[in-house]
């Protein structure tokens, strides 16, 4: 028998800043809003602002505020730097500094109305960028850098720092880098790579410093964005404008906070419907990383189940470490879409094989069995006693003569096979120089890629820094482990953007009639009674048990006759919460006498309690199902959030859930089922029909358009237990609780 016992995976309360502003295009830097084409429901943007930062990265003028050449001073070096990358990039430069008439040679003028020219880049060497910021915006310079720290990331009067230097920028029309941030974006970067690059960006400047130094191996870089406090161009404005670049192949992030979930988010839209990846590190799994990280930038770290779900939602790869994300990133960079999904193992050790290949299926990935033909092929030059079937173990001999290409050759060209792992644990030359370079050769020769892991710690043998490095076709790992995550995210992205449709193009712009019903039923400051709560999900089409609301023992007798025995009695009230545990619901009601006595017990509970009744439901009761637990709540990055998951009793006991950020279609609601731990309760167990998954599915979308439509109304909803009824059936909410804003 189900109960109605009420429980919550929901704690936040903290709802995202909203910002309403339409979509920017690659020739505006603020851009305007349509709020009848451009907004949703709740008023936010349904696309990313895409601001020009050409200008920004190629600048045809700059000036440096605070130049100096004076021995010892930490801005000497800086613009030391400043004029080596202008002279790179072909930028004229202007010191300004009104106490000196030269900086290295170079004119200095008083101050930046001074300079003759349009000017595109300010970079400000000055403890306090906020006085600079009028200057600039009479010039009309387009963009400025502020190195200065104290602000945000050090709480307090630092965050009111910042919010008016941010105040003044958006006053200004400039868009401002920082501040807190560093010299990483005037990077010298090697213009001798060909092929996609790597876009970089980093709200720690020295987390970035790995990927940057992929160079050296051989992989390309574009740009470095080091985004500190965010005051204003945010890691989104990064991934919306590199996501957009034809020269970009792939978008490195390391986030420690986030300015905005919903810019984050339309960015990372932006990036998969070009068919870019973005592949994060996103500190904050734990408490203690998102306070540093908190601490660090003055950024929110966002609750990360939500976190994590979101980017997942719209594609972005979350990766660990940052090896993780210099692997991951130059694979995705730099190979072509997969022609199958199939991984094939190949190596010159049955167990080195063994042991890669169950990783791999252990993380997911699909190791196809070879088809008896190939296998036949295969024979020909590997031994019978080996295995063939995938992995594949050559037994090492023939790596050494003409039958090693074979062995590959053959392997790839399996319609089964989109990727060729190799894993080599170590180095035995000459044989290993032969395998590492027919690797090479076979991989230039076809369009699957070709993957090797090198694992010797050493590093510097000629297989490895000359003949593996040395193939931009071949993607060389030194683990196992990034290896397969690499992997894993390469086949994951492609199918993820193949068919990929974005959330943002199906969102309600208007509100439906059943929001103009539920507003009727807010209260605001309040928790409405479960009868109020479930009259809300009655606005929206959410079937609840027939049920009667009375307030006498007489009532309660004629009540139950009309819904039916057996029944569910519960005591109503605002700011009951937890009914079960003060005992206030009584269950398998069966006569008018049990139901006397149960309103008489249930009224007098309440008034010892304290508590105001508005009436006793009496309810119908629902005997067989699967209890599920829907709910929405605010984020304090994303606002609303939807959240599924295993319900009744078991929501606090076994935490087992999934979560999304509106808007998001049927795709993914029923993306957000196959998550729980629990699924299979819904496919039927122990010889069980299967429950109702389209009617769970409806509810789960329903519930999304209460976050959209109610969200400055609603604070939180949990609908608790959901019963799912067996396919056909639908699904029944037996428990509601609603908190209005």
């Amino acid at each position: 028998m189900l109960g109605s016992t009420h429980g919550t995976l929901t704690t936040h309360s903290r709802p995202a800043r909203v910002v309403a502003c339409g979509e920017h295009t690659a020739t505006t830097v603020h851009g305007t809003a349509d709020p009848g084409k451009d907004l949703d429901v709740s008023g936010r943007p349904l696309h990313a602002p895409v601001p020009d930062l050409d200008r920004f990265f190629r600048p045809a003028s700059m000036v440096v505020v605070g130049a100096s050449d004076s021995e010892g001073r930490p801005s000497t070096g800086i613009t030391r730097r400043l004029i080596d990358w202008s002279e790179r990039v072909g930028a004229r430069l202007h010191p300004v500094n009104p106490g000196r008439s030269t900086v290295f040679g170079l004119p200095c003028l008083p101050s930046v109305a001074d300079v003759s020219e349009p000017v595109d880049l300010a970079v400000l060497l000055v403890a306090d960028p906020l006085p600079v910021i009028e200057e600039l915006a009479e010039a009309k310079v387009k963009f400025a850098v502020a190195f200065a720290s104290g602000f945000a990331e050090t709480g307090g009067e630092g965050a009111i720092a910042q919010a008016r230097l941010a105040a003044a920028v958006e006053r200004s029309g400039i868009r401002l880098l920082g501040p807190n941030t560093n010299l990483n974006a005037f990077e010298e970067f090697r213009d001798d790579l060909d092929g996609p690059a790597i876009a970089l960006i980093t709200q720690s400047g020295h987390q970035g410093r790995p990927v940057f130094a992929l160079q050296e191996l051989g992989i390309r870089l574009s740009h470095w964005a080091p985004t500190g406090n965010e005051a204003d161009l945010e890691t989104a404005d990064f991934i919306s404008y590199f996501a957009s670049r034809p020269e970009v192949g792939a978008i490195a992030a390391y986030v420690e906070g986030l300015k905005d979930g919903r810019d984050f988010l339309l960015a990372a839209d932006r990036a998969a419907r070009n068919k870019v990846p973005v592949v994060a590190v996103k500190v904050g799994r734990t408490e203690t990383g998102a306070r540093t990280a908190a601490s660090h930038t003055g950024k929110l770290t966002g609750a990360d189940e939500v976190v994590d779900a979101a980017m997942r939602q719209f594609g972005v790869i979350r990766v660990n470490g940052l090896d993780e994300l210099q692997d991951t990133s130059a694979l995705l960079a730099r190979a072509r879409p997969p022609r199958a999904d199939g991984v094939a193992v190949y190596s010159i050790s049955g167990g080195t094989g063994a042991h890669f290949a169950d990783l791999a299926a252990a993380a997911g990935l699909r190791l196809p069995d070879l088809s008896a033909e190939k296998q036949t092929e295969l024979h020909q030059w590997i031994p019978d006693y080996l295995g063939v079937s995938n992995p594949i173990d050559s037994g090492g001999h023939p790596v050494g003569d003409r039958r090693g290409r074979k062995i590959i050759d053959a392997i790839l060209a399996d319609p089964s096979v989109g990727v060729l792992v190799c894993p080599i644990t170590g180095p035995f030359p000459p044989m290993s120089d032969k395998l590492a370079q027919d690797l090479v050769d076979a991989a230039e020769a076809t369009d699957k890629q070709v993957c090797v892991v090198w694992g010797s710690p050493v590093g510097t043998e000629d297989a490895y820094r000359r003949i593996l490095l040395g193939s931009s076709r071949v993607a060389t790992f030194r683990t196992f482990a990034n290896c397969i995550t690499a992997v894993r995210a390469y086949l994951g992205h492609h199918r993820f953007v193949s068919g990929y449709r974005s959330p943002f193009d199906d969102a309600p712009r208007t509100a439906s009639p059943s929001a103009r019903k539920a507003r009727d039923l807010l209260r605001p400051g309040q928790q409405l009674s479960e009868h109020a709560a479930k009259q809300l999900l009655r606005a929206y089409g959410i079937r609840v048990p027939r049920e009667q609301l009375v307030t006498s023992a007489a009532a309660s007798v004629r009540a139950a006759g009309l819904v039916g025995y057996p029944v569910v009695m519960k005591a109503s009230a605002a700011q009951l919460a937890h009914k079960t545990e003060l005992g206030l619901v009584r269950v398998g009601l069966t006569s008018a006498s049990q139901v006397r006595d149960a309103y008489r017990e249930l009224t007098d509970i309440a008034r010892h309690e304290g508590i105001t009744l508005d009436g006793v439901l009496v309810c119908q009761m629902i005997e067989r199902g699967v209890e599920m637990v829907v709910g929405m709540t605010h984020d304090s990055l994303f606002g609303p959030t939807v959240t599924v998951g295993l319900g009744g009793v078991l929501v606090e006991v076994l935490r087992d859930a999934a979560v999304r950020v509106p808007p998001f279609g049927e795709d993914q609601a029923r993306e957000m089922l196959r998550e729980l731990r629990g699924h299979a309760l819904l496919e039927g167990v122990r010889g069980g029909p299967p429950a109702d998954v389209d009617a769970l599915v409806e509810v789960v979308l329903r519930v999304q358009r209460m976050a959209l439509e109610l969200g400055d109304g609603l604070a939180e909803l949990d609908i608790n237990p959901l019963v799912v009824l067996d396919r056909g059936q639908g699904a029944v909410a037996l428990d509601a609780l609603a908190v209005c804003r």
